[in-house]
């Protein structure tokens, strides 16, 4: 170009067709059709324009960007593309599994009950918010992980089973001890609960045992919808359960039940069943307490040899995965009519 002529400015309906010839990913609509954009402003070479991401994912705000840019440029004038996203701010719904207790079970319980979820058409995100001793990249087969981050917030691990998922496992080394006082863990919890969770509208939390300072940076900071206690059978379980209760009662989130987990063993021998952590105590407790009692889950070899191998159950069709699926279903209908 001789020097002294000045580029010629884009034609603002050409620019305007050309944002609108990119399609919403949700709708299929061109953006400015869709309502995701207004036109363009057009100054000395360069578009700016607003873009609605509410409910895309990190990636598929990644994609559209650069389609807007690649379509942007072939504008005639077109120098430069200035994007400026914004998002309405998405009404998410906690799910917190706990148990008072170490040792119930209650991991398991939560990455099926998330996978459940899921196959059961929910948009669903897991937490593991046992900070010192996370176990979920090994349950859900996402050990070795890392999370990305963009606009300082974690972009979640995708799960083979549909779920995405942050676990401090996967930003530590294998085995590394996380000698965190509470504030600390509470601060990493917060990171992991506002995360970049893109569509998902539910988040099972995964507790750690006890009634400690991570349980009430959750109840503080992040009010769950409500709690799902998990317990064995046994005395000692029960009374630990009445405790986690007892602190969700307290900071007034509703508990939505409890689950007896390894209830009943049946040998693969001679098929009879028998109850090494006794029978029926948790319905016993869910009745003494006042709360719904949500199923059974049985002390089955086959659970904890799929947890251990990173194939939850209730991936997978049979026997194994339906006490998981009624627990979801129960779940799920109680979020349509939760108890005033």
């Amino acid at each position: 170009m001789a020097q002294g002529m000045s580029t010629p400015e884009a034609d603002p309906q050409a620019a305007a067709a050309a944002l609108d010839s990119v399609a919403d990913p949700l709708t299929g609509k061109g953006l400015i059709a869709a309502g995701r954009a207004a036109p363009p402003r057009i100054s000395e070479g360069k578009a700016s324009l607003i873009l609605d991401v509410t409910g895309l994912s990190g990636e598929a705000r990644a994609q559209l960007e650069r389609a807007i840019r690649a379509a942007m440029i072939g504008v005639p004038g077109v120098q430069d593309v200035r994007i400026a996203m914004t998002a309405e701010k998405k009404a998410r719904r906690l799910i917190a599994v706990g148990s008072g207790k170490g040792g119930v079970g209650k991991s398991t319980v939560a990455a099926n009950l998330a996978v459940a979820l899921t196959r059961l058409g929910a948009k669903v995100g897991l937490v593991d918010a046992d900070i010192h001793g996370p176990s979920q990249p090994r349950l859900l087969a996402t050990e070795g992980q890392r999370p990305e981050a963009r606009d300082k917030k974690l972009l979640p691990v995708e799960s083979p089973y549909g779920v995405p998922m942050l676990s401090m496992g996967h930003l530590v080394k294998p085995g590394q001890a996380i000698a965190w006082r509470g504030p600390m863990a509470g601060n990493a919890l917060g990171q992991l609960i506002d995360a970049d969770w893109g569509e998902a509208e539910l988040l099972v939390v995964d507790l750690p045992p006890g009634t400690g300072d991570v349980h009430l940076s959750m109840v503080q900071k992040h009010k769950p919808a409500g709690a799902v206690i998990v317990s064995t059978p046994q005395d000692l379980a029960l009374i630990d359960a009445a405790r986690a209760v007892d602190l969700f009662r307290q900071s007034t989130v509703p508990i939505i039940g409890l689950v007896e987990n390894m209830a009943g063993y049946q040998c693969p021998h001679c098929g009879e069943v028998s109850d090494p952590f006794g029978a029926g105590g948790a319905e016993a407790a869910a009745s003494a307490l006042g709360v719904p009692f949500l199923g059974r889950i049985p002390l089955e070899i086959a659970i904890r040899r799929d947890s251990d191998a990173g194939k939850p159950p209730a991936a997978e069709g049979g026997a194994y995965a339906q006490p998981f699926l009624d627990l979801a279903g129960q779940v799920m209908l109680w979020l349509k009519q939760p108890p005033a």
